[in-house]
């Protein structure tokens, strides 16, 4: 028997995960009322049940009712109603715009800002993020690329350590991205650019990859950036990170870039890992010279 109280802050896709889970064979209630979840806890956990699996989704439209829910999640394992919390989070930034975006009030600002909305309902939810089992951070993730995440949890049952990681290429010329926790230059390795037949192609063509990672010092800092990488990841997530951006840059973010980043993404998708992980390539599509005849 798995019960799951889903909950999070209002835009990070609370709504979205009850849907997936329900599609994965979960019995999905939204918004019960906080003094009926003993009463749901007791028929589901019942041996005669036929439910084996229970999303319950908890969030600030339970208004005052949500200071009784401490007591409740006391309560659940004094009856021997195991439970376990996913909690949906995302950037302040990101939530305002999704907000803006769909032109919708927070639940919490009534006529006034969204900020100060999201501040509220931080703060009132901070008890059940502290206790959360999963969190999971929203501010980068596709809603296609959640469900494997969820799949992870609910369905194959891997360890989890709530971080996902991006593994992001691009190029200097247009900017450093500002989301990044770790930039690499890789500006040092022979250019593919200057090699007119490679010119038109990118770091995801097995020309521009081959001639990328003959060179000795490719293959020493793809290896020496794998080992770094790995040792970090642990640690990030002993710290209670959520997000992290490892960003490698070279000139145009077209050649260079791209293979390593992609290089890098391999390594670390070993099947293994139990934290989330996405590889992009900002600027692959920039500068595009091709030779006419």
């Amino acid at each position: 028997m798995r019960f799951v109280v889903v909950t999070g802050m209002s835009g990070a896709g609370k709504s979205t995960a009850l849907k997936m889970l329900e599609d994965m064979g979960y019995y999905c209630v939204d918004n019960l009322p906080i003094s009926l979840i003993l009463n749901m806890a007791e028929l589901t956990f019942d041996q005669d049940s036929a439910i084996t699996r229970v999303a319950l989704g908890i969030d600030i439209r339970n208004g005052k009712a949500l200071s009784e829910l401490e007591k409740v999640l006391e309560e659940m394992p004094r009856r021997h109603y195991d439970y376990e919390i996913l909690f949906l989070d995302a950037a302040d930034a990101c939530l305002v715009k999704r907000y803006k975006e769909t032109r919708r009030s927070h639940p919490l600002s009534g006529q006034g800002r969204v900020e100060d909305g999201i501040f509220q309902e931080r703060r009132k939810l901070e008890f059940l993020r502290e206790q959360a089992d999963y969190v999971i951070d929203t501010s980068k993730l596709l809603t296609r690329e959640l469900r494997p995440e969820l799949e992870k949890i609910f369905i194959q049952g891997r360890e989890f350590q709530s971080l996902f990681v991006t593994v992001l290429s691009f190029g200097f010329k247009h900017g450093i991205p500002e989301d990044s926790d770790l930039v690499f230059d890789v500006r040092f390795l022979p250019n593919p650019y200057y090699v007119e037949e490679l010119r038109p192609l990118t770091g995801n063509d097995a020309a521009v990859r081959n001639y990328v990672m003959q060179f000795d010092m490719a293959k020493i800092f793809r290896d020496k950036l794998v080992d770094m990488v790995r040792f970090l990841l642990p640690n990030y997530v002993r710290e209670g990170k959520n997000q992290l951006v490892i960003s490698i840059g070279c000139t145009g973010g077209r050649h260079r870039s791209v293979t390593l980043a992609n290089a890098l993404y391999e390594a670390l998708s070993d099947g293994e890992a139990s934290y989330g992980l996405k590889l992009e390539h900002r600027d692959i599509d920039r500068d595009v010279h091709i030779k006419k005849n």
